[in-house]
Formats: C-alpha cells, sequence, structure tokens
C-alpha cells in the first residue's frame, strides 16, 4: 500500500493518511477483509508517530471503512454502497463548492457554470 505524506500544505497527516485509504477502498484496488498494515509498521514506513496512524485508523474505522480485532490487526470492511455513495457526494459537494467559489470571484453567471457542468458532464459520460 503506497501513501504518499505531503508535509506542505494545510491538510494534517492523519487525514492524509485517511483520505488515501478511503480512495483505495472506494476505487477497489483494497477489497473487503483486506489486512492493512499494523499502526507501528505504517507509522515506521511512513517516518510519523504511531499517535498519528492511531488516530488514522480510528477516523476510518469511524467511518465504517474498516474494522479493527483486538489482537489480529485492521481490515478493510465490507462496503456499505449507502456510505460509499455518501462519500461521492460529499467529495463531489465539496469539489462544486470550490467551483462556485472561482465562479462567483470571476463573476461568471449560474447559467454559465451550469451549461459548463452539463458539457463536461456529457463529455466525459461520452468517453
Amino acid at each position: 500500500m503506497d501513501i504518499l505524506i505531503r508535509n506542505t500544505g494545510d491538510m494534517p497527516i492523519y487525514e492524509q493518511i485517511v483520505q488515501q485509504i478511503k480512495h483505495l477502498i472506494l476505487k477497489g484496488e483494497l477489497a473487503e477483509g483486506t489486512p492493512l498494515p499494523s499502526m507501528r509498521l505504517l507509522a515506521k514506513e511512513l517516518r510519523i508517530s504511531v499517535i498519528t496512524t492511531k488516530r488514522a485508523y480510528e477516523e476510518l474505522e469511524r467511518e465504517g471503512f474498516i474494522t479493527t480485532v483486538t489482537g489480529k490487526g485492521s481490515f478493510v470492511a465490507g462496503k456499505n454502497m449507502e456510505l460509499v455513495r455518501e462519500e461521492y457526494l460529499r467529495r463531489v459537494e465539496t469539489l462544486l463548492g470550490q467551483s462556485v467559489d472561482l465562479a462567483r470571484e470571476g463573476n461568471i453567471p449560474l447559467s454559465e457554470v451550469l451549461e459548463m457542468l452539463r458539457l463536461l458532464y456529457d463529455d466525459h459520460e461520452a468517453n
């Protein structure tokens, strides 16, 4: 499992780990039941604190992406399709929010933004 940590930017390290593991799960690269590295091993590989990996794993478990079995480790949880859909909706909402902010700064009317979105959506659907 390749996780890249960036020390620049505003995103905390634990959140970078959470986002990257979620991404791997949502893409199907980490299947249900796949064991994750131990918190200690991941911390060692990334050269970060075990506390940071613990926080990331706790967040992933709280959101239903992984399960932890005492004495055995952490594993990718079964995909709850509603959970997967909610995660995608949240990500789309975040990106669209950024787009709306940018459009307002540029004084671009909603009608033009909607037309761009339709064109982009149709173009990607055709491919």
